[in-house]
């Protein structure tokens, strides 16, 4: 317990410090809002061509996104073919008359309220654009987990990031399981069951996640080896692209989901090859710069707490203000207090007259 007037210069002292940090605190979160917000409006500008529109003008491409789409198309009916043929020769059948008619065109995209297009641009539903799949994960009861092959789960990824290889849960597997639930680099995969805050985030698969299984909450989808995986990843990430993936989202207790048809129609918008390439180029390059800052961010927010803890330490030490020897001691204070409480203590209250009880009439 210090002296009177020194708590009084403590208080004073405190309420300076920690008035001073409140407002430093305050402007790093609003720097961390501002770098979310810019995030998505640069999404917002990659999409929609307002991103690349300088260097579009400069570098004419050699195939328009329709064209693009058209060659996707037919590489999608001649897999699909081929598939067929397959298994007519597997089952030693000879393909019916109209086999070909059978196949199963892809879903058209609704671009009912969506942006206007630059010129070479399209849009075209993603089961256009998908090789393979969508394909739900794998699940296993918790029994198959704690030693084998990694797996990927809904927490060991956000938009953009994942945790190292090392890191993730380790499941008992077969071999059948793992040729069917294993990624492959340039996978796309989608969050199907989530919060609605979490739903439809998606994450592309690299080299360092490749042969890693996923699970049951999440979709895997195999993209046209035509496209940037990196522009689809990056669609699906902004704003505009995640609000019509989940578009359909159905809702069960404290969760959401989607299923694969709303991934097959969620429309994309398709520049040409190049263009998809520069577009991934300059968003990762400020993304990274993007989350250089965040970390600047929160490591200054981080040091804020602890510099928080030091300013009461040292006030509670005796160390935040200089004493004067000419303040009251402590000891003196104490005292006084000790001998207001006997005071109170030995005081015998008064006591009160008991009221009349006046006769009934």
């Amino acid at each position: 317990m210090p002296p009177v007037s020194e708590q009084t210069r403590i208080v004073a002292k405190l309420e300076e410090l920690l008035s001073d940090l409140d407002a430093g605190v305050a402007e790093l979160k609003a720097a961390q809002k501002k770098l979310k917000q810019y995030r998505q409006s640069l999404l917002k500008s990659a999409v929609e061509g307002a991103l690349t529109a300088d260097w579009r003008q400069q570098n004419p491409p050699a195939e328009t996104g329709a064209a693009l789409l058209q060659r996707i198309l037919q590489e999608r009916r001649a897999r699909w073919e081929a598939k067929q043929l397959a298994k007519f020769k597997e089952q030693d059948k000879t393909p019916p008359k109209d086999w070909q008619k059978k196949y199963p065109e892809p879903v058209q995209p609704d671009t009912t309220g969506l942006p206007a297009l630059p010129e070479g641009w399209v849009w075209a539903s993603l089961d256009a654009l998908i090789s393979d799949g969508p394909q739900n994960g794998l699940y296993l009861p918790s029994d198959k987990y704690g030693s084998g092959t990694p797996i990927l789960r809904i927490d060991d990824y956000q938009i953009g990031w994942h945790r190292n290889r090392s890191a993730l849960n380790l499941v008992d597997a077969d071999e059948a399981i793992c040729k069917t639930y294993s990624l492959v680099t340039g996978d796309l995969v989608i969050n199907r069951v989530n919060s609605m805050t979490h739903l439809g985030k998606s994450l592309l698969i690299g080299f360092q996640l490749e042969g890693v299984l996923f699970e049951s909450n999440m979709m895997r989808a195999t993209l046209s080896t035509a496209l940037s995986g990196a522009f689809i990843a990056h669609y699906i990430g902004s704003g505009i692209g995640r609000s019509r993936l989940i578009k359909g989202a159905k809702w069960a207790v404290n969760q959401a989901s989607i299923n694969q048809q709303d991934v097959r129609s969620t429309p994309v918008p398709l520049p040409p090859t190049s263009e998809q390439c520069e577009i991934a180029r300059v968003l990762d390059d400020q993304f990274s710069a993007v989350t250089d800052q965040g970390s600047a961010i929160d490591r200054a927010l981080q040091q804020s707490t602890a510099q928080r803890q030091n300013i009461l330490r040292a006030a509670f030490a005796g160390q935040l203000v200089p004493q004067d020897p000419n303040d009251e001691p402590a000891s003196v204070l104490l005292e006084r207090i000790r001998a207001e409480r006997a005071a109170q203590g030995t005081a015998k209250p008064a006591r009160g007259r008991k009221p009349k009880v006046q006769p009934n009439a």
